[in-house]
Order: C-alpha cells, then sequence, then structure tokens
C-alpha cells in the first residue's frame, strides 16, 4: 500500500512522487525543526486575530534592542555610530551608551538577543 498525503478538497499525491518533484519541502514537512505549534483553531476571523498574541504588536526595536544581539563592543560601536549618523539617537545619548559599553561591556545592555528571539518570546 502506498502512502498518499491528502488535502481534503483538494488533491491527492503519493509521497514518493512528491519527494522527488519537491525534496526540500518534504524534508521539511516531515521534520520538526520549521514546525509550528497550534494552540487553537477559530472559524471567526475577527475573533481569532484579537486572541492571538500582541506582546510585540506594533513594537520598534531600539538601539538597546540593536546592541543585544551584538557579539562584542565593536558590534555595538557600529550600532551606535550608524544611528547616532542617522539621528536615531542624539549625540548625547550615543556619548553615555558609549561611556556604558567602554566601562561595563555589552552584556551590561542585557543578555544577548539569539536568532529568532521575537518569534520565540511572542509565544509566551
Amino acid at each position: 500500500m502506498q502512502a498518499v498525503w491528502s488535502v481534503p478538497d483538494k488533491m491527492e499525491m503519493d509521497k514518493e512522487k512528491f519527494r522527488k518533484m519537491f525534496p526540500h519541502l518534504a524534508q521539511e514537512m516531515e521534520g520538526k525543526e520549521y514546525g509550528i505549534t497550534i494552540t487553537s483553531v477559530r472559524s471567526d476571523l475577527p475573533t481569532g486575530e484579537k486572541a492571538s498574541c500582541k506582546k510585540f504588536a506594533n513594537y520598534m526595536p531600539d538601539v538597546i534592542d540593536f546592541i543585544r544581539r551584538c557579539d562584542n563592543e565593536q558590534q555595538a560601536e557600529e550600532i551606535i555610530g550608524y544611528l547616532e549618523k542617522r539621528r536615531e539617537i542624539s549625540n548625547d545619548y550615543a556619548k553615555r551608551l558609549r561611556k556604558q559599553l567602554k566601562e561595563k561591556g555589552v552584556r551590561s545592555f542585557g543578555s544577548k538577543k539569539e536568532d529568532d528571539y521575537y518569534l520565540k518570546q511572542g509565544e509566551l
């Protein structure tokens, strides 16, 4: 008996044929690495949208958020300089940030924000 993937009211396709046609997609679908957990299902779209996580809705990262992604002081200095040049932070604030960076180091701004930080935190 052949394994078949089926989508209701759509189409059926043999898994081996699918794997040959779309090897990377098949690998993602079979793996757990890129999975998304669905915690609820709502048939009313507006109600579902209101219920979704709003922790980072309309959130704009600031200079500290960017610094927290840095691995070292040189990277943090580049962020400060870039935002200062674009006038997204004032010269006085940039000086205070540089002073803290020099005296206390890059981790004094907070723990390192790893890849997918907002995606992972938004699931809480």
